[in-house]
This record gives structure tokens, sequence and C-alpha cells, in this order.
């Protein structure tokens, strides 16, 4: 699909790739209360809003600071990680999403909405551009920072944040290929490339297929933590379900 390298091109991407649901979604022009927003960088740099976040999803959960921290990191990476790889599987463009131009407002419960005015695309047409360009974009700009804005709050694993990271991306590539099935190769592709590269190389394994994937099926070689939550269990890409 063919579109502007700005503006109205990256707005009909953006409420295209929104479809997916909330964590897919990043509102654009100029709607909405601007007093509010937040850069996702201040998130990296150590604001208060990070700590109140985690504190938050302690309470929630009804768990010790490390099984929030983890949580509250898978969240923000689902956020950050689905858009941008829809946008580039489905439309082999990645929007722009900086540090310093996606906003975030901050909410008491679900996903915190995403905003960018109007960011560049950037054309990814081959699986290898795609990847290259989620890998500096998304995995080095915002993941890599973020996982060491959450371990400044809480001694939790690097092990278990970048296992996060690493399962956000199968998750979303399984979004993506039930959302729009023509794109299930080119998903499953991307998302494997991503997989191997830089932080994430190592976090897991692709197996053989089952449930509703069709490529294959992720296991992670880390734990979340979610089970030691109050009500909580073991996620379907657990490492623990091998044991």
């Amino acid at each position: 699909m063919d579109h502007a390298s700005s503006g109205a091109g990256s707005r009909a991407v953006l409420a295209d790739v929104a479809r997916a649901g909330a964590f897919f979604t990043v509102a654009t022009g100029a709607g909405g209360d601007p007093s509010g927003r937040h850069p996702v960088g201040e998130l990296y740099a150590g604001g208060p809003e990070l700590a109140a976040r985690i504190a938050h999803v302690r309470r929630a959960l009804g768990s010790d600071d490390r099984v929030a921290a983890s949580i509250t990191f898978q969240g923000l990476a689902a956020l950050l990680v689905s858009a941008p790889f829809a946008a580039a599987v489905v439309h082999a463009t990645l929007p722009e999403l900086t540090p310093r131009t996606l906003h975030w407002t901050p909410t008491t419960d679900g996903p915190w909405p995403l905003w960018c005015a109007d960011p560049p695309l950037r054309p990814v047409p081959a699986v290898d551009d795609a990847v290259g360009a989620l890998a500096a974009a998304v995995v080095e700009r915002h993941l890599v920072p973020l996982v060491e804005a959450v371990r400044a709050q809480v001694r939790v694993s690097p092990r278990v944040l970048v296992g996060n990271a690493a399962s956000t991306v199968a998750s979303a590539r399984r979004m993506v290929a039930a959302q729009w099935p023509a794109a299930a190769d080119r998903a499953a592709a991307v998302a494997q490339g991503l997989l191997d590269t830089g932080p994430l190389a190592g976090a897991g394994e692709l197996r053989a297929p089952s449930g509703p994937d069709r490529h294959w099926s992720f296991r992670r070689r880390s734990c979340c933590l979610y089970y030691r939550a109050r009500d909580g269990g073991l996620c379907g890409d657990c490492v623990l379900l091998d044991r």
C-alpha cells in the first residue's frame, strides 16, 4: 500500500493498524486535550510517573515490587511495539515515533493512550528492511532505555524484562496475523528477524506452531513473574511450562 511520507499518510496507516485493539492505537493530529500529554522519553529519564505506575500495578495485582515492575514493563512494551510492528508488516512503512515525539497520557486503568502529531513514514518494503528499522527505532530507541528505567526503580532481572520484550514481539505477530491473515507470512518473518537481532536474540526459541499460530510458536527462556501475583498464573509462552 502506498502512502505519502507524512501527514495524511501516517494518519491513515496508524488509524488502520488501530483496528487490532488498544495496544495498537496511536492517535494523531491536533485533536484531544494536549495538557496531560508527556513525551515517552520522560519515562526513560526516570520521571516519577513510572514509579507511580509500578506502584499502581503492585496494588492492583497484590504483588511485590519485582512482579509489578515486570508487568508494568510488559504493558508499556506492548504499547511501544504493536503499532510500529503492524505498520511495518501490513503497510510496509514505519511511522517515526521517537521518544520526543511520541506522547502518553496517564490513566488509572488500561493501557496509556499514545499520541503523535503527524509522524513521517519510512518505507520498509523488504522483510530485512522492516527488521532493521524496527530494531533501531523500537528496540534500541524505546525498549532498551525502558529496561534501564524500570531497573533503576526496581531491582528486577534484565533477563526477565528482555524476555517480556521478546514475548511482546511474538504476541504482536500473532495479533497481526489474526487481524490481517494475508500479512501472516510477512508478520512471522519480520518477528522472527527481530527475535534473532540485538538484545532480543536468545530470549526465547521458536517451536512448531500450536494453537492459533501458523508458522511457529514462541517459548521464552525466562518468566515474567506473573504467577507470583495474587490470582496469577503461567503465560502461554512461559519457560516454566516445560518443567
